[in-house]
């Protein structure tokens, strides 16, 4: 530790972009109706997906309490699901999240999440409003981007000439010859993820919102799947630039298909020896007792900052980063 660690990692000037940020954001939504919510923590289930890595931490009270064993969440997607299923209607939350082994030039193990949901749209309409969003937070600091919105197959055929649906494994990892990629033990998603962030995302031209929407059935996560040929998952992505800022879902509804994502999902956690979180049966009992049909999304705002900012570093944007926590 060295003398200077006191000191914040962002200028004074990035903290007070992140507060006109955060009065943007509420100023946003209170125009429209959504109402902004405020939801646990510390929970006793856990996320999932496989990618992601949760922090636990133990509760040392009295066990009437329940679990003492609790997560830190990586998002406020299933309390924000529980209170739609109670009949909150539009609403958002602000708020920290942590992310366990996720440290460096772009990652801080925590970080804040903005999460909104609507109900009654899709995810082609919630993705129109996080632009708008995103082209409001351009103007805080006199900028603004055009737009581009195209489908996932679409994208991979502009950008590399492989269609994502039909491809053999083989025209999926010849673009990306020469990077050094060790491909043992990775599957088709693993390889077009590899294409998204090696050679399409960083393409991205920096002024330019660029919006994917509809991606592969076996990237769904929570959304729904659409039927088709291929069919697809109604899910979208915001980028700004070369920034993933946001993912967005017309949100899966089904109980029991929620059920067997979750299971498949440990499944794969224990095939890597990894941790596998309690599932989430509160979430699981609202879904059943009646999630109205609605979108949600989760943006990033250090991502956003780091895009305002023009910084490839997420500590530019944090009072203080990890390692001077």
């Amino acid at each position: 530790m060295s003398g200077a660690d006191w000191r914040p990692s962002a200028h004074i000037e990035a903290l007070r972009l992140r507060a006109r940020v955060y009065a943007l954001v509420r100023g946003f939504f209170a125009e429209r109706g959504v109402l902004e919510v405020e939801t646990p923590v510390l929970s006793e289930a856990g996320n999932t997906e496989p990618n992601i890595d949760s922090f636990t931490a133990r509760f040392s009270g009295h066990r009437d309490a329940g679990s003492p064993e609790r997560w830190l969440r990586t998002s406020p997607e299933y309390p924000l699901k529980r209170l739609l299923a109670a009949g909150i209607g539009d609403c958002y939350e602000l708020g920290r999240v942590f992310r366990n082994g996720e440290a460096g030039g772009r990652h801080n193990p925590e970080f804040t999440m903005l999460e909104w949901y609507r109900v009654g749209w899709d995810h082609r309409r919630l993705a129109d409003e996080t632009i708008g969003l995103v082209q409001q937070a351009l103007a805080l600091v006199g900028r603004g981007a055009e737009v581009v919105s195209l489908t996932y197959r679409e994208l991979f055929l502009q950008a590399v000439g492989v269609d994502p649906f039909t491809a053999s494994d083989a025209q999926l990892q010849a673009p990306l010859d020469g990077v050094g990629i060790d491909g043992d033990g990775l599957g088709r998603d693993d390889w077009l993820d590899l294409l998204m962030t090696h050679r399409i995302q960083p393409h991205f031209p920096t002024d330019r919102i660029t919006v994917v929407h509809d991606w592969p059935a076996t990237q769904c996560a929570l959304a729904k799947i659409r039927d088709g040929d291929p069919p697809v998952a109604e899910r979208f992505e915001l980028y700004l630039g070369r920034f993933e800022l946001a993912n967005g879902y017309h949100e899966l509804t089904d109980a029991a298909e929620q059920r067997v994502r979750f299971l498949r999902d440990n499944a794969v956690r224990a095939r890597r020896g990894a941790a596998q979180p309690p599932l989430d049966e509160r979430l699981l009992a609202a879904l059943q007792s009646g999630l109205p049909d609605c979108a949600g999304v989760a943006l990033g705002i250090e991502r956003l900052l780091m895009a305002l900012a023009g910084t490839d570093r997420i500590g530019d944007v944090l009072a203080f980063e990890f390692g001077r926590a």
